[in-house]
């Protein structure tokens, strides 16, 4: 006899899932039972917001959906944070929970890990939430979450299956996924934008993080002859081109080099407050002859545009290109035009934010290719201001969108654990560190060869400079961090210290990195005054 729990394991692995993290618990002991011999790594975090964003940083370096699987009630309330965070970022999470008896649900009898309607508390973060209520629902119910992941903007995606169907028997085999339809760009929308494109003068390309191929980008830029911004989630995939701008839209000088542009084409970008108007002025640039793509019809009815092409942006960019032509613009000017944008930039950011891209460039350099996962920290948004990544995705942080702090350490993880090839960098602050130190065992437990760097002012270093901007007293700012060296000896990690000189980080950096497993490089910078 095969059980609803063993069929929901042997479903995600013909789907083409590899790694679970998880943490077990009684409600979930029969959705366990089929993961000892189906091949499936499963990672235990400390914590279920762990599990959630391990699930996130796996999704983001592999493609592929990241997966958690949690208790019912604490554990799925544990993970919403995680979720939440997946949701703004577009980042695909298939959320596996229990949920108790059927018969129980909604009536308030004291069950343990009881809500009173759990279904509807995921829904509220999740593109959707489902319930597996007969053996016969479980692999449509899966299906219908991934398909939701595959054929429109992603998120994160939650399927809850109660403990008395858990263990129920189910007929025949989980057989393959089923088809889904992606939306292919409309060729006569097409043709449109490419005959607007083809006479633009100055125009610029706006590329978000749903433009992944970054070879198609280059090849549309230089036959447009356009300079490309890139969002903090569309950074690396042009890496030192010398059409690239790496630097924030929120920036005077790139909305300067975006008003100024005759024709502007935004490839996969949802145009959010957090890449457009970092400093809350209320204001977004203005984006002339906008030529839009998302593969949301909803997030191109939020932002009209001249024309609106609903497809991937990968995708709408090769039949763009394809209806251009070969023959490339002029780029001499393309490249002033681009070259002027970063230059104006890298000087607006200022001395304090240039040094600490500094710093950035240095471990870039120390660590070519690497993976930087990074938290809500001073040199992380500095680096969303103005920074190069050298590899296709190789910057994200969860300084975009929701802002949750203690992403970064278990992201990394989760990226480590998809891209084993691939080196990792977790960059957090010591304020943020705390709030998920936990997982550092983990990545202990797990072997990750991940190095820990963290920018340790002692506080919540931007808080206490945004306050003081504000005029209001610093208070709260100063939670007192642990001696980094004695946690790195109880994890049984490697411990350096610098202060945060360029040069210095690139020696450390380099020495950690030839140590096998885990290590903390800790970055000593000024108090939080």
């Amino acid at each position: 006899m095969t059980t609803v729990g063993e069929a929901l394991v042997r479903a995600l692995v013909a789907r083409g899932v590899d790694t679970i993290f998880g943490i077990p618990g009684v409600h979930t002991i029969e959705l366990y039972r089929g993961l000892a011999d189906s091949g499936i790594r499963h990672v235990t975090p400390r914590h279920e917001q762990g599990a959630g964003f391990m699930a996130d940083g796996y999704a983001r370096a592999s493609g592929k959906p990241g997966v958690a699987l949690v208790i019912t009630g604490p554990g799925l309330t544990n993970t919403l944070t995680a979720m939440a965070q997946a949701r703004a970022d577009s980042v695909p999470v298939l959320v596996l929970s229990g949920v108790n008896a059927r018969d129980s649900l909604g009536q308030g009898l004291g069950y343990l890990h009881e809500l009173p309607d759990q279904r509807t508390l995921a829904a509220g973060v999740a593109l959707s939430s489902e319930r597996v209520e007969t053996p016969d629902d479980l692999c449509p119910a899966i299906d219908r979450a991934l398909a939701r992941l595959a054929a429109g903007r992603p998120g994160p995606v939650h399927v809850e299956v109660p403990i008395d169907v858990a263990g129920l028997p189910v007929g025949g085999d989980s057989g393959p996924a089923a088809p889904v339809a992606v939306p292919r760009p409309d060729p006569a929308v097409i043709a449109d934008a490419a005959g607007l494109l083809a006479t633009a003068r100055a125009p610029v390309i706006l590329a978000g993080g749903g433009m992944r191929e970054g070879a198609v980008l280059a090849a549309l830029a230089e036959r447009l002859g356009a300079p490309v911004v890139q969002t903090v989630n569309g950074r690396g995939r042009m890496h030192a081109h010398p059409l690239v701008v790496p630097a924030s839209p929120s920036l005077r000088a790139v909305r300067d080099l975006l008003e100024g542009a005759d024709v502007v084409l935004a490839l996969g970008t949802e145009l959010g407050p957090t890449d457009y108007d970092m400093y809350g002025t209320g204001g977004m640039p203005r984006l002339p002859s906008l030529v839009r793509v998302d593969i949301c019809p909803d997030q191109l009815a939020r932002h009209p545009a001249r024309i609106a092409i609903m497809a991937d942006a990968s995708d709408a960019a090769h039949a763009l290109l394809r209806d251009l032509g070969p023959d490339a613009a002029e780029p001499a000017r393309a490249q002033a035009r681009a070259a002027a944008a970063r230059d104006a930039a890298w000087d607006e950011i200022g001395p304090k934010m240039r040094a600490e891209v500094r710093c950035l460039d240095a471990m870039r350099e120390a660590v070519p290719g690497a993976l930087i996962v990074g938290d809500s920290t001073q040199p992380v948004y500095a680096g969303n201001l103005f920074y190069d990544p050298d590899r296709a995705g190789g910057w994200f942080n969860s300084a975009t969108g929701y802002g949750a702090l203690g992403y970064a350490i278990p992201a990394a993880i989760g990226a480590a654990i998809a891209r084993p090839d691939l080196p990792v960098l977790c960059l957090t602050g010591d304020g943020g560190a705390q709030f998920s130190l936990a997982e550092l065992m983990t990545a202990a437990q797990e072997a990750l060869p991940v190095t820990f760097v963290i920018w340790n002012n002692r506080g919540y270093g931007e808080i206490a400079t945004s306050m003081r901007d504000a005029g209001a007293p610093v208070i709260g700012c100063d939670p007192t961090p642990p001696d980094f060296a004695d946690l790195a000896r109880a994890c049984g990690m490697p411990h350096a210290a610098v202060a945060a000189d360029p040069a210095a980080i690139a020696a450390t950096l380099r020495r950690l990195r030839a140590i096998a497993g885990p290590s903390i490089l800790e970055i000593r910078v000024a108090d939080v005054a």
